[in-house]
């Protein structure tokens, strides 16, 4: 199967795979991006953190990897949220999560 480009021929199963594949590659660039910013900022704080050291100051101290160790739990934790999702909630979790509300809303209506 090709990819479908035009919306005319779409069949609504395509038009639905199409926005859980756009929505999918939305969150894969987020994280990509996410990664290459952290990674220029970081290597300019080590850049401006060894300017500032004094004569014979060692580099390796808490406060020079301060920034890079909590934005990168950041980082992970994003990384695990677009390339592993079913690792925490379980596969199709969010699918069912809807399903259920949904649901609920149904039952709601017919109660009201």
């Amino acid at each position: 199967m090709g990819i479908i480009l035009n919306y005319k021929d779409m069949t609504p199963q395509d038009e639905i795979k199409y926005q859980e594949a756009l929505k999918r590659v939305k969150k894969i660039k987020g994280f990509y991006t996410h990664a290459i910013v952290y990674f220029i900022i970081n290597v300019m704080i080590v850049i401006i953190n060894i300017q500032d050291l004094k004569e014979g100051e060692s580099y390796f101290q808490w406060h020079n990897f301060f920034t890079a160790f909590f934005w990168g739990i950041g980082l992970v934790a994003h990384g695990l949220s677009v390339f592993m999702p079913n690792w925490i909630m379980g596969q199709n979790w969010e699918n069912r999560k809807i399903k259920e509300f949904m649901e609920k809303e149904k039952a709601n209506k017919w109660e009201n």
